[in-house]
């Protein structure tokens, strides 16, 4: 299977894409943990990202583009994507690197929360992880460039009859089980 995961910041994509890829035997792709572990290297990659992220931004569509293209061409059978596409330009690459592969995807799954919700979870992961990209003040950010500019990929893949919705809320386990359940009703 070929999965997108979906939602704003704070909806749990990685949380769910881990579990979500253990139960299908896909590997989970995380730009944010590609993103992360480039930061902690300080790699240029990493520094040049980590501007964008602290302010809360999007890391620039050809770093991002080329990221994942080398990461997908080391795969032979399925994937989770987590934290991408982002933008228009984005969806647009990754119709490229799937057709340059002779693919397409399956499904794309959102996860839906209540923006306050999200917002408590998010100040959370920052006072216990100490993540610069969860301040308040950027989480607020975030959100908003999501709404911008991720927000409206969703037509586009509703139009391509590949959304399936999920309520993202309530205990972890229960949201991976109504993730399950959904992507096996939708085949």
């Amino acid at each position: 299977m070929r999965l997108l995961i979906m939602g704003p910041p704070g909806a749990g994509k990685g949380t769910q894409a881990k579990a979500v890829a253990d139960g299908l035997s896909v590997p989970s792709i995380s730009t944010g943990d590609i993103f992360r572990k480039n930061v902690e290297a300080g790699t240029m990659l990493g520094r040049e990202a980590k501007r964008y992220l602290d302010a809360g931004e999007y890391v620039p569509d050809e770093i991002t583009n080329g990221m994942v293209r080398a990461r997908l061409d080391e795969l032979t059978e399925g994937f989770l994507l987590d934290g991408y596409p982002r933008t228009v330009a984005q969806v647009e690459a990754l119709d490229k690197i799937l057709a340059d592969e002779g693919t397409t995807l399956d499904r794309v799954l959102v996860l839906h929360v209540d923006q306050d919700e999200l917002v408590k979870r998010l100040t959370g992961r920052a006072e216990s992880d100490g993540r610069s990209d969860d301040a308040e003040h950027v989480i607020r950010r975030r959100l908003e460039v999501y709404s911008e500019q991720t927000e409206p990929l969703l037509d586009i893949y509703a139009q391509r009859g590949l959304l399936v919705l999920v309520n993202g809320m309530g205990e972890v386990e229960d949201v991976t089980q109504r993730v399950l359940a959904a992507l096996h009703q939708t085949g």
